[in-house]
Protein backbone atom coordinates (compact mmCIF):
# COMPACT_ATOMS: atom_id res chain seq x y z
CA UNK A 1 0.00 0.00 0.00
CA UNK A 2 2.56 2.82 -1.20
CA UNK A 3 0.08 5.53 0.05
CA UNK A 4 -0.09 4.18 3.73
CA UNK A 5 3.83 3.28 3.70
CA UNK A 6 3.95 7.28 2.38
CA UNK A 7 2.16 8.75 5.07
CA UNK A 8 4.01 6.62 7.86
CA UNK A 9 7.00 7.38 6.80
CA UNK A 10 6.50 11.24 6.25
CA UNK A 11 4.87 10.95 10.21
CA UNK A 12 7.37 8.93 11.28
CA UNK A 13 10.83 8.86 9.26
CA UNK A 14 12.38 5.41 8.31
CA UNK A 15 9.64 2.20 9.24
CA UNK A 16 10.02 -1.29 9.17
CA UNK A 17 7.93 -3.44 7.25
CA UNK A 18 6.98 -7.06 8.06
CA UNK A 19 5.53 -8.75 5.45
CA UNK A 20 4.80 -12.59 5.30
CA UNK A 21 6.74 -13.78 2.83
CA UNK A 22 5.84 -17.61 2.54
CA UNK A 23 3.58 -19.91 4.75
CA UNK A 24 2.61 -23.47 5.36
CA UNK A 25 0.30 -25.32 6.83
CA UNK A 26 -2.16 -23.51 9.41
CA UNK A 27 -1.32 -19.61 9.68
CA UNK A 28 -2.96 -16.48 11.49
CA UNK A 29 -2.76 -14.49 8.23
CA UNK A 30 -2.20 -14.86 4.52
CA UNK A 31 0.91 -14.21 2.21
CA UNK A 32 1.40 -10.89 1.66
CA UNK A 33 -0.28 -9.65 5.26
CA UNK A 34 1.84 -6.46 6.21
CA UNK A 35 2.15 -4.38 8.89
CA UNK A 36 4.44 -1.30 9.68
CA UNK A 37 6.44 -0.71 12.83
CA UNK A 38 8.31 2.58 13.91
CA UNK A 39 10.08 2.98 17.37
CA UNK A 40 6.35 3.53 19.73
CA UNK A 41 4.24 2.33 17.38
CA UNK A 42 2.89 0.43 14.51
CA UNK A 43 -0.08 -0.37 11.86
CA UNK A 44 -1.43 -3.05 10.19
CA UNK A 45 -1.44 -6.67 11.59
CA UNK A 46 0.19 -10.24 10.54
CA UNK A 47 -1.76 -11.72 12.91
CA UNK A 48 -1.27 -14.60 15.78
CA UNK A 49 -0.87 -12.38 19.20
CA UNK A 50 2.87 -13.97 20.22
CA UNK A 51 3.94 -13.91 16.22
CA UNK A 52 2.95 -9.83 16.00
CA UNK A 53 4.47 -8.98 19.52
CA UNK A 54 7.97 -10.47 18.41
CA UNK A 55 7.67 -9.55 15.06
CA UNK A 56 7.33 -6.03 16.53
CA UNK A 57 9.85 -6.27 18.85
CA UNK A 58 12.64 -7.65 15.58
CA UNK A 59 11.26 -4.93 14.04
CA UNK A 60 12.30 -2.20 15.91
CA UNK A 61 15.91 -3.69 16.32
CA UNK A 62 16.15 -3.86 12.46
CA UNK A 63 15.40 0.36 12.45
CA UNK A 64 18.55 0.24 15.10
CA UNK A 65 20.41 -1.81 12.52
CA UNK A 66 19.89 -0.57 9.53
CA UNK A 67 19.83 -3.88 7.79
CA UNK A 68 16.50 -5.90 6.33
CA UNK A 69 16.19 -9.65 7.51
CA UNK A 70 14.79 -12.80 6.65
CA UNK A 71 12.97 -15.10 9.31
CA UNK A 72 11.02 -18.75 9.54
CA UNK A 73 9.11 -18.83 12.86
CA UNK A 74 7.59 -22.53 13.26
CA UNK A 75 4.68 -21.01 15.23
CA UNK A 76 3.82 -24.39 17.42
CA UNK A 77 7.33 -25.18 18.67
CA UNK A 78 8.82 -21.84 18.63
CA UNK A 79 5.83 -19.44 19.92
CA UNK A 80 3.31 -21.87 21.46
CA UNK A 81 0.39 -21.30 19.22
CA UNK A 82 -2.06 -23.88 18.07
CA UNK A 83 -2.13 -23.30 14.36
CA UNK A 84 0.86 -25.63 13.84
CA UNK A 85 2.05 -24.17 10.53
CA UNK A 86 4.87 -21.92 9.87
CA UNK A 87 5.57 -18.57 8.49
CA UNK A 88 8.45 -16.76 6.63
CA UNK A 89 8.69 -12.94 7.61
CA UNK A 90 10.81 -10.06 5.53
CA UNK A 91 11.54 -7.17 7.77
CA UNK A 92 12.69 -4.43 5.22
CA UNK A 93 13.49 -0.59 6.09
CA UNK A 94 11.76 1.82 4.43
CA UNK A 95 11.92 5.29 3.84
CA UNK A 96 10.93 7.82 1.11
CA UNK A 97 13.90 7.34 -0.87
CA UNK A 98 13.09 3.35 -1.34
CA UNK A 99 9.60 4.24 -1.46
CA UNK A 100 9.49 6.29 -4.73
CA UNK A 101 11.18 3.32 -6.28
CA UNK A 102 7.86 1.19 -6.28
CA UNK A 103 6.20 0.27 -9.49
CA UNK A 104 3.72 -1.62 -10.21
CA UNK A 105 4.75 -4.50 -9.00
CA UNK A 106 7.42 -4.52 -6.03
CA UNK A 107 10.33 -7.47 -6.73
CA UNK A 108 13.43 -6.78 -4.68
CA UNK A 109 15.83 -9.54 -3.35
CA UNK A 110 15.55 -10.84 0.16
CA UNK A 111 19.01 -10.97 2.23
CA UNK A 112 21.31 -13.76 0.40
CA UNK A 113 19.02 -12.99 -2.56
CA UNK A 114 20.73 -12.85 -5.98
CA UNK A 115 21.51 -9.15 -6.83
CA UNK A 116 19.67 -9.75 -10.35
CA UNK A 117 15.91 -11.28 -10.26
CA UNK A 118 16.83 -15.09 -11.52
CA UNK A 119 14.37 -16.49 -14.44
CA UNK A 120 11.96 -17.69 -12.12
CA UNK A 121 11.18 -13.72 -11.27
CA UNK A 122 11.67 -12.44 -14.71
CA UNK A 123 8.86 -15.16 -15.82
CA UNK A 124 6.53 -13.98 -13.36
CA UNK A 125 6.72 -10.40 -14.09
CA UNK A 126 6.63 -10.56 -17.58
CA UNK A 127 3.44 -12.64 -17.17
CA UNK A 128 2.00 -10.14 -15.14
CA UNK A 129 2.82 -7.03 -17.66
CA UNK A 130 2.02 -9.13 -20.97
CA UNK A 131 -1.67 -9.80 -19.27
CA UNK A 132 -2.08 -6.64 -17.37
CA UNK A 133 -2.54 -8.78 -13.96
CA UNK A 134 -1.41 -8.43 -10.65
CA UNK A 135 1.68 -11.10 -9.35
CA UNK A 136 0.46 -13.21 -6.69
CA UNK A 137 2.47 -12.06 -3.39
CA UNK A 138 5.63 -14.39 -2.40
CA UNK A 139 8.85 -15.60 -2.05
CA UNK A 140 10.32 -16.60 -5.13
CA UNK A 141 14.12 -17.90 -5.88
CA UNK A 142 15.45 -15.54 -3.33
CA UNK A 143 13.38 -12.54 -4.04
CA UNK A 144 10.13 -11.22 -2.88
CA UNK A 145 7.30 -10.33 -5.03
CA UNK A 146 3.95 -8.19 -4.62
CA UNK A 147 2.15 -6.21 -6.02
CA UNK A 148 0.62 -2.78 -5.43
CA UNK A 149 -2.70 -2.64 -3.76
CA UNK A 150 -5.20 -0.99 -5.21
CA UNK A 151 -8.79 -0.36 -4.09
CA UNK A 152 -10.98 -2.74 -6.36
CA UNK A 153 -14.33 -2.16 -5.02
CA UNK A 154 -15.64 1.31 -5.33
CA UNK A 155 -18.37 1.89 -2.63
CA UNK A 156 -20.45 5.10 -2.17
CA UNK A 157 -22.02 5.96 0.97
CA UNK A 158 -24.89 8.27 1.14
CA UNK A 159 -25.60 10.32 4.25
CA UNK A 160 -22.76 10.50 7.71
CA UNK A 161 -25.32 9.99 9.86
CA UNK A 162 -25.08 7.63 13.03
CA UNK A 163 -25.13 4.58 10.50
CA UNK A 164 -23.24 5.96 7.45
CA UNK A 165 -20.55 6.68 10.41
CA UNK A 166 -20.83 3.06 11.76
CA UNK A 167 -20.13 2.12 8.32
CA UNK A 168 -17.62 3.84 7.30
CA UNK A 169 -15.61 3.09 10.62
CA UNK A 170 -16.34 -0.69 9.70
CA UNK A 171 -15.40 -0.81 5.86
CA UNK A 172 -12.82 1.59 5.70
CA UNK A 173 -9.87 -0.12 6.71
CA UNK A 174 -10.35 -2.90 4.60
CA UNK A 175 -8.39 -2.63 1.47
CA UNK A 176 -10.68 -3.14 -1.42
CA UNK A 177 -13.24 -0.21 -1.11
CA UNK A 178 -12.47 2.77 -2.41
CA UNK A 179 -15.30 4.93 -0.27
CA UNK A 180 -17.17 7.95 -1.66
CA UNK A 181 -19.17 9.57 1.25
CA UNK A 182 -21.88 12.04 0.40
CA UNK A 183 -24.12 14.19 2.56
CA UNK A 184 -25.66 17.85 1.67
CA UNK A 185 -23.30 20.07 4.62
CA UNK A 186 -19.77 20.07 5.65
CA UNK A 187 -21.05 20.14 9.39
CA UNK A 188 -22.66 16.57 8.79
CA UNK A 189 -19.34 14.51 8.58
CA UNK A 190 -17.25 13.75 11.61
CA UNK A 191 -14.11 15.64 12.20
CA UNK A 192 -11.68 12.81 11.59
CA UNK A 193 -12.24 11.06 8.15
CA UNK A 194 -9.61 8.05 7.03
CA UNK A 195 -7.37 9.28 4.68
CA UNK A 196 -8.28 6.41 2.23
CA UNK A 197 -12.39 8.23 1.88
CA UNK A 198 -13.00 11.01 -0.24
CA UNK A 199 -16.23 12.81 1.22
CA UNK A 200 -18.50 15.02 -1.10
CA UNK A 201 -20.70 17.87 -0.16
CA UNK A 202 -23.61 18.24 -2.29
CA UNK A 203 -26.57 19.89 -1.31
CA UNK A 204 -28.71 17.89 -3.84
CA UNK A 205 -26.66 14.12 -3.44
CA UNK A 206 -28.89 12.84 -6.32
CA UNK A 207 -26.28 15.45 -8.64
CA UNK A 208 -23.32 13.14 -7.62
CA UNK A 209 -24.93 9.66 -8.93
CA UNK A 210 -23.79 10.41 -12.52
CA UNK A 211 -19.47 10.60 -11.38
CA UNK A 212 -20.10 7.16 -9.46
CA UNK A 213 -18.65 4.05 -12.01
CA UNK A 214 -21.27 1.91 -13.17
CA UNK A 215 -19.61 -0.99 -11.27
CA UNK A 216 -19.86 1.00 -8.11
CA UNK A 217 -22.08 -0.16 -4.80
CA UNK A 218 -24.17 2.07 -3.52
CA UNK A 219 -25.80 2.67 0.33
CA UNK A 220 -28.59 5.20 0.56
CA UNK A 221 -28.92 6.09 4.43
CA UNK A 222 -29.49 10.12 4.55
CA UNK A 223 -31.67 11.92 7.17
CA UNK A 224 -34.53 12.75 4.13
CA UNK A 225 -36.41 10.03 2.86
CA UNK A 226 -37.29 12.61 -0.03
CA UNK A 227 -33.32 12.26 -0.48
CA UNK A 228 -33.44 8.65 -0.27
CA UNK A 229 -36.08 8.09 -2.98
CA UNK A 230 -34.23 10.86 -5.37
CA UNK A 231 -31.27 8.58 -4.69
CA UNK A 232 -32.92 5.34 -5.48
CA UNK A 233 -34.46 6.96 -8.73
CA UNK A 234 -31.23 8.22 -9.58
CA UNK A 235 -29.31 5.42 -9.48
CA UNK A 236 -31.81 3.09 -11.30
CA UNK A 237 -31.41 5.63 -14.14
CA UNK A 238 -27.33 5.14 -13.98
CA UNK A 239 -26.76 2.06 -13.20
CA UNK A 240 -25.01 -0.10 -10.89
CA UNK A 241 -23.18 -2.89 -9.47
CA UNK A 242 -25.58 -3.43 -6.05
CA UNK A 243 -27.44 -0.83 -4.11
CA UNK A 244 -29.30 -0.93 -0.99
CA UNK A 245 -31.17 1.40 1.42
CA UNK A 246 -31.71 1.87 5.24
CA UNK A 247 -35.34 1.53 5.91
CA UNK A 248 -38.39 -0.69 7.16
CA UNK A 249 -40.54 -2.90 5.27
CA UNK A 250 -43.44 0.20 5.06
CA UNK A 251 -40.72 2.35 4.29
CA UNK A 252 -39.38 0.42 1.05
CA UNK A 253 -43.46 -0.83 0.01
CA UNK A 254 -43.62 3.10 -0.59
CA UNK A 255 -40.65 3.95 -2.39
CA UNK A 256 -41.19 0.55 -4.54
CA UNK A 257 -44.86 2.27 -5.40
CA UNK A 258 -43.23 5.52 -6.51
CA UNK A 259 -40.40 4.30 -8.17
CA UNK A 260 -43.06 2.17 -10.55
CA UNK A 261 -44.42 5.50 -10.97
CA UNK A 262 -41.32 7.44 -12.28
CA UNK A 263 -40.74 4.51 -14.73
CA UNK A 264 -38.97 1.59 -13.71
CA UNK A 265 -39.59 -1.73 -13.91
CA UNK A 266 -39.96 -4.31 -10.94
CA UNK A 267 -37.22 -6.09 -12.15
CA UNK A 268 -35.05 -3.02 -12.22
CA UNK A 269 -36.58 -1.97 -8.44
CA UNK A 270 -35.69 -5.50 -7.07
CA UNK A 271 -32.32 -4.52 -7.68
CA UNK A 272 -32.63 -2.37 -4.57
CA UNK A 273 -31.96 -4.29 -1.61
CA UNK A 274 -34.30 -3.01 1.86
CA UNK A 275 -33.32 -2.97 4.37
CA UNK A 276 -29.64 -3.63 4.98
CA UNK A 277 -28.00 -5.37 7.25
CA UNK A 278 -29.04 -8.39 9.40
CA UNK A 279 -32.41 -7.67 11.64
CA UNK A 280 -31.09 -10.36 13.93
CA UNK A 281 -28.02 -8.18 14.78
CA UNK A 282 -30.27 -4.96 16.29
CA UNK A 283 -30.86 -2.00 15.09
CA UNK A 284 -27.69 -0.08 16.81
CA UNK A 285 -25.49 1.91 13.92
CA UNK A 286 -22.74 -0.23 14.97
CA UNK A 287 -25.15 -3.69 14.32
CA UNK A 288 -26.21 -2.85 11.07
CA UNK A 289 -22.94 -1.38 9.50
CA UNK A 290 -21.39 -5.05 11.09
CA UNK A 291 -24.44 -7.00 9.39
CA UNK A 292 -23.94 -4.83 6.13
CA UNK A 293 -19.91 -5.41 6.03
CA UNK A 294 -20.58 -9.06 6.43
CA UNK A 295 -23.27 -9.49 3.28
CA UNK A 296 -20.67 -7.31 1.17
CA UNK A 297 -17.75 -9.48 2.55
CA UNK A 298 -19.53 -12.81 2.00
CA UNK A 299 -20.97 -11.94 -1.46
CA UNK A 300 -16.69 -11.33 -2.60
CA UNK A 301 -16.13 -14.29 -0.85
CA UNK A 302 -18.33 -16.63 -2.31
CA UNK A 303 -17.51 -15.29 -5.78
CA UNK A 304 -13.05 -15.88 -5.17
CA UNK A 305 -13.48 -18.96 -2.94
CA UNK A 306 -11.62 -16.49 -0.38
CA UNK A 307 -11.26 -18.77 2.96
CA UNK A 308 -10.95 -17.28 6.73
CA UNK A 309 -8.07 -17.14 8.46
CA UNK A 310 -6.83 -19.43 11.28
CA UNK A 311 -5.13 -19.31 14.38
Amino acid sequence: DRDTLATAIARHGPVARVVIAETGGSTPRETGAAMLVWGNGQSGTIGGGALEYQAAARARTVLGTGRDRLDKAPLGPALGQCCGGHVTLLTEIWDAARRETVADAVARPVPGGEAEPPLPVRRILNAARAKGDDPAPGLVAGWMIEPISRPSRPLWIYGAGHVGRALVDVLAPLPEFAITWVDTAPGRFPQAIPQTVTHLVAADPGDVVRYAPPNAEHLVLTHSHAIDLDLCHRLLSHGFRRAGLIGSATKWSRFRKRLAELGHSPDQIARIVCPIGDPWLGKHPQAIAVGVAATMLAGAAVATGTKGATG
